[in-house]
């Protein structure tokens, strides 16, 4: 894999302002990037786009739309969908929510989801938007996400034409799971593998686990195995590093930015 496939999520130096972020892709040879939407809704939607337009860099993604169980999830999609248009990019990634009084368990939590995904997905295609289901490690179902395997969000996006509905595939959710590579040959097959997203997993995770995505050869997980998994099964587009660590959110940003593309290059 080169550089010409790299794409540094905004969240991983999330320290930096975006016109610093993307002065010091520019200086580093980076390509992508993948934008999330609240810091980009605080620099201002029409100015990140004209911005990174400029610069020449590809959006990759944008993250995120989803947690469809909780109220008001309607409009916040739609209003994502629009964002990612206006951002010059053609994948929204889904975080799809957790439980919820109305959703309260994990069969009710799911179906809302697929309703919704079923109300957003012809909105999304009319404008050329992928929507990306994301499944999240088990320990979030409760709270953020009620898809936590591969094969789950399949189910769920299989039922939509592939050029509206994929998944993305993040081996820090899905390292764990043995019935995973099955899953992303199926992925691929359909042409369902909308994003692909590196990160490792370290232990022992920090309080509220959120924050425990470690860098790139730090842990557990055998990278560049998933990363060759992916690219047989048929993905030969940007792959992001998306890290959500308060230590290195600690940190310089730009070394931070440095350690992080030299480490995509070892793994």
């Amino acid at each position: 894999m080169n550089l010409d496939r790299f794409s540094i999520n905004q969240m991983t130096v999330k320290q930096l302002p975006l016109p610093e972020l993307v002065a010091h892709c520019l200086r580093l040879g980076i390509p992508g990037i993948g934008l999330w939407r609240e810091p980009v809704q605080e620099y201002g939607v029409e100015a990140a786009a004209a911005l990174v337009r400029d610069a020449g860099l590809t959006v990759t993604t944008l993250c995120r739309g989803g947690f469809f169980t909780s109220e008001g999830w309607e409009s916040d999609n739609r209003a994502a969908i629009d964002e990612a248009v206006t951002l010059g990019t053609d994948t929204l990634v889904l975080v799809s929510g957790g439980l919820t009084p109305a959703c309260p368990d994990l069969l009710s939590a799911r179906a809302r989801i697929t309703e919704a995904i079923a109300e957003l997905a012809p909105y999304a295609g009319e404008r050329g938007i992928r929507l990306a289901i994301e499944p999240l490690h088990p320990m979030y179902a409760s709270d953020r996400c009620a898809v936590s395997t591969l094969d789950q969000a399949l189910e769920i996006a299989e039922r939509f034409p592939a050029s509206q509905v994929g998944v993305t595939v993040d081996t820090y959710h899905l390292w764990w799971d043995d019935r995973a590579p099955a899953a992303v040959r199926r992925a691929g097959a359909s042409g369902r593998i909308h994003s692909f997203q590196l990160a490792d997993w370290t232990t022992p995770l920090p309080a509220g686990v959120l924050n425990g995505r470690g860098q790139l050869g730090t842990g557990a997980v055998d990278l560049a195995a998933w990363s060759a998994l992916v690219e047989k099964a048929g993905h030969t587009g940007p792959v992001e590093v998306e890290l959500f660590n308060d230590g290195l959110w600690a940190r310089d940003g730009v070394e931070v930015l440095e350690e992080t593309l030299a480490a995509f290059l070892a793994v």
